[in-house]
């Protein structure tokens, strides 16, 4: 990038141009977005590493919607460079339905198959965005995740696997071949995200290097959305405001790993495992 187009990134920040939405749209994702410098990323990794020096790694439910019993996560999504960055798609309200950690560690055979979030996730419309946050650099090395352009237009067929190493909920993939089909890889520099559709097919390999890969997915929703295979769902309101409660409003934690944060956590996980582990006899806290 030229010193002239790196100065005009800098003069509108995070935001999106015209054209980078318009592509979006077309595409199904949008990379990078630098929302944190590199003494931030470093900082929020350390958090991080604090945390697991204190409490073990995130793994099973406590991988999932951390940003309800961590304040530096709710601090996080909420984080201005990634909402102008999201609501130049989604408008000026936005929810947060869940986030979750992708962390490989180094040598990590864990992997990503090819998958749609929208076809498990019950949402009754592709007004949905994760920003995926970069810790650490994302490499081809690493396991950078790849996305498949185009194919949030249409729902594919999907199968469950549970994989062993596979680090999604039900080790889901879709049942079609993709062999031939443009893939592109989304490399990040520890602070920057990339947007991805909640539609997209996408999929990472496993970390090949021998250092850590740690990424914080953050799905955002327009509050227009609907829950279509739950009665009740939660979501956290971060910008703007909500006209429709078609989603339960789930509170910020007044301090990390508070007892009443905890408490509403694991009922808010229960509640998300329920839909998004629909017709199996699985739930979260069985896998990664």
């Amino acid at each position: 990038m030229s010193n002239a187009a790196t100065a005009v990134r800098a003069g509108r920040g995070s935001h999106l141009t015209q054209d980078e939405v318009g592509a979006y749209r077309r595409l199904g994702y949008h990379f990078p977005v630098r929302v944190l410098s590199a003494d931030q990323a470093a900082g929020y990794l350390a958090k991080l590493e604090a945390h697991e020096a204190a409490h073990g790694r995130l793994q099973g439910s406590l991988r999932h919607k951390p940003h309800l019993y961590l304040t530096w996560l709710a601090e996080l999504v909420r984080l201005p460079t990634i909402l102008d960055a999201v609501s130049d798609v989604l408008g000026p309200n936005l929810m947060v339905y869940s986030s979750s950690f992708f962390n490989k560690e180094a040598r990590d055979p864990t992997y990503v198959s090819w998958h749609q979030d929208a076809h498990y996730w019950g949402l009754s419309s592709g007004d949905v965005i994760t920003a995926w946050v970069a810790f650490t650099d994302s490499t081809t090395e690493n396991g950078a995740m790849r996305v498949v352009p185009g194919t949030h237009l249409v729902d594919l067929p999907h199968v469950d696997t549970f994989a062993e190493h596979n680090m999604l909920s039900r080790g889901q993939e879709v049942a079609v071949d993709l062999d031939g089909r443009e893939w592109v890889e989304l490399t990040l520099k520890a602070g920057e995200a990339s947007l991805h559709h909640v539609g997209i097919v996408h999929g990472s390999e496993p970390n090949r290097s021998d250092g850590r890969r740690v990424g914080f997915a953050i799905r955002y929703m327009a509050p227009n959305v609907k829950q279509t295979l739950a009665v009740s769902d939660g979501a956290t309101l971060v910008r703007g405001i909500d006209p429709y409660n078609n989603f339960e409003h789930e509170p910020a934690p007044t301090a990390d790993m508070a007892p009443d944060a905890l408490a509403f956590h694991r009922f808010a996980i229960e509640r998300l495992s329920r839909t998004v582990m629909a017709g199996t006899d699985k739930n979260f806290a069985e896998r990664r």
